[in-house]
């Protein structure tokens, strides 16, 4: 933890009631609440409006003159970590990667700050701010400013603006049966920041993967030919796999031997250290769902709420292991093998 936070003896993880992604509202919930909200007239944006609403993509694409698009996002979560600099690292990783699960690249990027004023240092919030700041340098995205509010919980993230080339982009409804289904990051980070939240216990594993940006497997699946990708945040690997399954029109076949986990996460699991997004994520998926031999505690994996997590994308790409492939459409969207 930075000096700052640990002389104030702060732990931001006790801030809030939930933490990164996993505070999110449960995807079933958030389906109905946004049902229905198109424009009047759809068909007058068909041409400009490339990825809106209708599959729950990762962020919106307008293409633009010149034979561009720009790609418009925002994601912002209360603290996942009890270090502020960290936290302000993964909050900003995160809302650039829905740049980059689109194929896009983040250009400009601003804050959004909720902050308990009365109650924690505004020294904390400029070491997260300061985070958030180096992940964008990192990535090559400006940062101009952004807006703050005075909020009983603290909340930290981007609205990010990027480019990307209209006829080049990575889908949520372009998968097609044959082809391979490839996980850039390991799961479990998740299940590792609700013990950290419970024990105070550092999991640096976590961490670095939460802070590794998706701009080289993004990159990657655009220059393999892929079409089709998401990426893997708080409705997990099953959640954010049926809502591919299900806008492609296919299933998606898991083999679960071969998922890539962090260290520590299987016994995380078998301590209790399961969020109630990761079981609401189960809860929403199981309709959908052929879990052959799984076991629950497999299931609670798969279904980990994580934060900042890598790209499945259709497709196979260098250095990511295939979890499993796209078939023609089953009566489950999702089948575990």
């Amino acid at each position: 933890m930075t000096d700052t936070a640990e002389r104030a003896g702060i732990r931001l993880t006790q801030q809030a009631h939930g933490g990164g992604c996993a505070c999110k509202i449960p995807p079933g919930e958030l389906e109905s609440i946004v049902a229905g909200l198109v424009a009047p007239d759809p068909s007058a944006y068909a041409n400009e409006l490339v990825i809106g609403l209708d599959d729950g993509d990762d962020a919106a694409v307008v293409r633009i003159e010149g034979g561009r698009a720009v790609v418009a996002t925002a994601d912002f979560f209360t603290p996942v970590v009890d270090d502020p600099y960290d936290w302000g690292r993964i909050a900003a990783t995160n809302a650039l990667s829905d740049v980059y699960a689109v194929g896009g690249e983040p250009v400009v990027a601003v804050n959004l700050l909720g902050w308990p004023r009365e109650t924690l240092s505004m020294d904390l919030a400029r070491e997260v701010l300061r985070g958030g700041l180096d992940v964008a340098r990192a990535a090559g995205c400006h940062v101009a400013g952004g807006h703050s509010v005075d909020d009983p919980e603290p909340k930290y993230g981007m609205a990010v603006t990027g480019l990307a080339d209209p006829d080049r982009l990575l889908r949520i409804d372009a998968g097609r049966a044959g082809t391979p289904i490839s996980l850039t990051k390991p799961l479990g980070v998740g299940v590792l920041n609700t013990r950290h939240k419970a024990t105070g216990e550092a999991f640096p594993q976590a961490v670095e993967v939460m802070t590794t940006l998706n701009r080289d497997a993004s990159r990657a699946a655009l220059a393999a030919g892929a079409g089709c990708a998401t990426d893997v945040t708080g409705f997990g690997l099953l959640g954010h796999l049926y809502k591919l399954a299900r806008a492609s029109g296919v299933t998606a076949v898991v083999d679960v031997a071969a998922v890539p986990y962090l260290e520590g996460a299987r016994q995380a699991v078998r301590d209790g250290h399961v969020s109630g997004g990761t079981r609401r994520n189960l809860d929403w998926v199981r309709p959908h769902l052929d879990p052959g031999r799984c076991g629950e505690e497999d299931l609670l994996l798969l279904a980990d709420a994580q934060t900042s997590g890598g790209l499945l994308v259709a497709g196979e790409i260098p250095g990511a292991p295939i979890v499993g492939e796209l078939v023609l459409a089953e009566p489950a969207a999702i089948r575990l093998a």
